[in-house]
């Protein structure tokens, strides 16, 4: 057993068993809840060309357009905020569904473009951006809670800017999924310092009640066969690349995304899926 100076990021327990090494980091295995974390909790700097500018896949349009669709029940004043918003494909979706956007991102570039597109977009943290309180009906952070050490100020913060009952959409990785569980340290996800934590869904739902969040929902989705079937031999681009490939696959046509549907509804009652998705409502 190790105690560490770190605690769970997911539940703060500091009982902790060694999961495995991976780039001269030692990767802890929580004992209470299984979120697997960094002992050391350096994560990495972003530097201002970090957003992507490489043009999307076009099955990703539809996606977002669904993702966003899914927002319209917490619509009261249609503000809706991205963090870390990338090459800024849920903002789209949010504008052409009709929302109000706002952003946070580290990349300069990114920022421009999100404003030349209509969008209240600051450069740096949340934290900076110091945005009125209860200001926003939905705050969406895709692929962010994985990367940042200290996560529990970030998450109060978006309480804070969201109103009473607003909506946060998030995902991350699990460190539950089928793929940490076959792979173990050799999963490419698992990728210290740019992703100093994994959270389990019980980590992850502990760590929301803690920090203002109720009501809440965590799906595990998808799996990438590609990764399995090499043994976690790949790179992040190349996880990457065969994740877009195997999903544009099943975007063509009704049936293979009906297929998808039942795929990713059996991962989640399994808890099996590498990707946690989240809905939670602030309390």
């Amino acid at each position: 057993m190790t105690i560490t100076s770190r605690t769970c990021p997911g539940c703060d327990a500091a009982e902790a068993r060694r999961f495995g090494e991976r780039n001269a980091h030692l990767i802890l295995r929580c004992e209470r809840c299984a979120t697997l974390y960094t002992i050391d909790g350096i994560e990495h700097t972003y530097d201002a060309g970090y957003a992507g500018e490489s043009e999307a896949p076009p099955f990703l349009a539809r996606r977002f357009d669904d993702i966003v669709a899914r927002f319209d029940s917490s619509r009261r004043n249609g503000r809706l905020l991205d963090i870390g918003f990338g090459a800024g494909d849920l903002l789209d979706a949010a504008r052409r569904a009709g929302w109000t956007t706002a952003g946070v991102e580290v990349a300069r570039a990114a920022v421009e473009r999100a404003r030349q597109s209509g969008t209240e977009a600051f450069h740096g943290t949340l934290q900076e951006a110091r945005f009125e309180a209860a200001s926003f009906d939905v705050v969406s952070a895709e692929e962010i809670l994985e990367h940042v050490t200290d996560v529990r100020p970030l998450l109060v913060e978006i309480a804070r800017v969201l109103r009473p009952g607003g909506l946060l959409w998030a995902t991350t990785p699990h460190a539950r999924g089928l793929s940490a569980r076959v792979l173990g340290a050799s999963w490419s996800v698992v990728n210290p310092p740019s992703h100093v934590q994994l959270f389990s869904i019980r980590g992850l739902r502990a760590l929301l009640r803690r920090t203002g969040f109720g009501g809440v929902t965590i799906d595990a989705e998808g799996v990438n066969p590609h990764e399995l079937l090499r043994r976690g031999h790949v790179t992040s681009r190349e996880r990457l690349d065969s994740a877009y490939a195997l999903n544009a696959f099943f975007e063509e046509d009704r049936g293979r995304r009906f297929v998808k549907r039942v795929v990713n509804r059996a991962l989640s009652i399994t808890r099996l899926g590498d990707s946690l998705k989240v809905f939670a409502r602030r309390a």
